[in-house]
Formats: C-alpha cells, structure tokens, sequence
C-alpha cells in the first residue's frame, strides 16, 4: 500500500513502550527504541533468564511447526505474530513442505508493517490485521481466504500472546470459537508464560506490562489456568509442559526445565 508509510508515522509513538518491540528487544533485535529498551530492561531486571527464554520460544516454535507439518499440515496462522525474525513460521514449514501456506496475524502497525514489508512476498505468504480476540471475522478474512483453505486443517501458532489478555477479556471462550471454526485436523500450539515455579516475579513483570498496555487487570497465569485453553482438543505427547521438554531434539540436553518458565503444547481437533 503507498500510504502505508505515512499512516505507520501517524501512529506510531516511540515515546511508548510497545509489547512487539519489547520481544524483538529480548531476541538481540534491532526494531526497538529506547522507551522499549527502558521497560524491556526493567523486566530483565526482575528476571534476567528472559532472554534466554525468548530464544527457547523461538525452538518450541520451529520444533511444533515441523511436527504440525509431518502430520500432514500444510497451511497456518501465526495469531498474534511479532516482528519477523531469523526463522518465520513460513520458513520453517517449507524446509519440509515447500508448498506450505502461512497467513501472519497481527493488530499491531508496527507488526503489520514490517511484516508486508519483509514476509508477504508471494501468493502463499499473507498478512492480515485481526487477533484471537475476534476469530469469527478473522476466519472471514478475505486476505486470510486467499491465502488459507478453511475447510481444511489448519496449524494455530500462538506466541506468548494469550499470556497478555486478562481472563475479564473472556480469552479461553474466544479460543473456543477459534475451535469451533477450525476442520477437524487442525492443530492449535501456544507459549505461554507462568508463575509456578517463580511466583516471585509476577508482580513487578505484571506492573511492568501494565504500564506498556494502560490496563489495571493482571493476566498472569500458572498451568493449569493455561491448560483450559486446550478444551476440546486431545493433546499431543508429552501435553502442556515446560518448553524445554517438549520433544527436544536431544533429550539429553534438556536440564532444569522450570527454568525456562514458558510452558507449551499442541492439541490436535478431533473428527467429530
């Protein structure tokens, strides 16, 4: 679009910290600005393990998709994507399945805007503006229709979004219309941050991440919270675990899993 670049400045303030910039900030990007930086440091400050946990996000994410895609999925939506990094959804499907098809959700500009820029380059990569919070109008997505087969099984990436809405927003009943959308088939991953292990450190992420969304409720989370938004969907070995352990590439290497304090899974929508 030609007046994407001016529409971006008119709403773009980089006086604000901005939860995209945030995370790009955590993976050693450079699409960040100092009032990102400041508030991305205030949590490290808390939590130092967080870098590392990005990347370790960013792992689950490549090992989930290529399992999605040796169960035969070749199409998927990335709800919620960040700033395009080294290794996009649509990447890693196609180092095993070359005609796969990958849509990228966002309601952020700055994502949206980057993300046309550097992923929609041909006719199975798309970009759309939507978020989990409103599946009946993102499935009806023209954009996403292009793009995605809806009658067939899809592969639901979820990024660490879900871990920002708080349950007054009702997040597990929208996740729950995504499902009931979905072709039997479909598989929905999420990443999702929780407190079990470091309940220490909820409180000042939490005043943290207050400050960058100017909300009052808390949103966090332990697993067995983050479990509910699995209903409806059989579970994957080994289930919702600790990133680390879910199916490493080598299990030999995975130590302290609890460390790494994102816990992940996949669920796959049964035939009715």
């Amino acid at each position: 679009m030609t007046d994407e670049a001016p529409r971006l400045r008119a709403i773009l303030d980089t006086t604000v910290p901005n939860q995209a910039r945030i995370a790009n900030y955590f993976l050693g990007g450079k699409d960040n600005f100092a009032a990102d930086r400041e508030a991305a440091e205030q949590i490290l400050a808390v939590a130092p393990e967080i870098r590392v946990m990005a990347r370790e996000s960013q792992a689950f994410h490549a090992r989930t998709v290529r399992y999605m895609v040796e169960q035969g999925v070749t199409q998927f939506l990335n709800i919620g994507a960040g700033i395009p990094s080294e290794n996009n959804t649509h990447q890693i499907a196609r180092s095993l399945a070359p005609e796969a098809r990958v849509v990228y959700v966002s309601n952020d500009p700055v994502v949206l805007s980057h993300s046309r820029a550097l992923l929609a380059t041909d006719a199975k990569t798309g970009v759309v503006e939507g978020d989990i919070m409103h599946p009946a109008e993102l499935m009806a997505d023209a954009g996403l229709r292009r793009v995605i087969d809806v009658s067939r099984p899809v592969g639901i990436v979820v990024l660490s979004s879900l871990q920002f809405i708080p349950d007054e927003d009702d997040p597990y009943k929208r996740v729950a219309e995504l499902r009931d959308l979905l072709a039997a088939g479909s598989h929905l991953m999420i990443v999702h941050a929780v407190f079990d292990s470091r309940p220490e450190v909820a409180p000042p992420i939490v005043n943290v991440y207050r400050r960058v969304f100017g909300r009052i409720e808390d949103a966090s989370r332990r697993r067995a919270e983050v479990m509910g938004f699995f209903d409806g969907f059989e579970m994957v070995e080994p289930g919702l675990v600790y990133i680390r352990a879910w199916r490493p590439d080598n299990p030999l290497n995975v130590h302290n899993p609890d460390k790494a304090w994102l816990v992940g899974g996949v669920g796959r929508k049964p035939a009715p």
